[in-house]
């Protein structure tokens, strides 16, 4: 099983309401990038209990095994490389279609927090394997509910 792991709006929150600040956390790694520290830490470890193969999905790209997976305390992961493409078809996201190449016929797992119905049908019809599009709420990034649906997907699906 693979999962897809998005940064920007589903690792690190934003858009928080004003005079709501993202807590800063810390680790034994000084982060690259200060917006880092708005990552807990501990989905790290939650994400590699899941036991599914963790693929950055990002426009990071490499940055994300430099920045990112350091303070997850997590190795360093497969990073998608984005093809140069034409522009999707109207309400596609640009990330569907090159994942759904990437993950072939494995079963996938996207978490991210711009994924849309559109998204989810074009995966039901184009994808012959299990896969769970879940989208964030990116003013929050991923939460324990989010780990739990995840979980729960994962005991049917994996």
């Amino acid at each position: 099983m693979i999962l897809f792991l998005d940064i920007d709006g589903t690792l690190i929150p934003f858009g928080a309401p004003a005079g709501h600040p993202y807590p800063a956390y810390e680790t034994a790694h000084a982060p690259l990038n200060p917006l880092v520290t708005r990552i807990d830490p501990a989905l790290g470890p939650r994400l590699a209990a899941l036991g599914c193969q963790l693929v950055w999905a990002t426009t990071w790209m490499d940055d994300a095994n430099a920045c990112v997976a350091p303070w997850l305390g997590l190795p360093p992961l497969p990073v998608v490389e984005w093809p140069d493409e034409d522009e999707p078809p109207a309400l596609l996201h640009w990330k569907t279609r090159p994942l759904v190449e990437w993950a072939g016929e494995r079963p996938f797992i996207w978490i991210d927090d711009e994924i849309t119905e559109a998204d989810r049908a074009w995966v039901a019809t184009h994808h012959h394997g299990p896969a769970l599009l879940h989208r964030v709420a990116h003013e929050f990034g991923l939460t324990p509910a989010d780990l739990g649906a995840l979980e729960s997907w994962l005991t049917t699906h994996g």
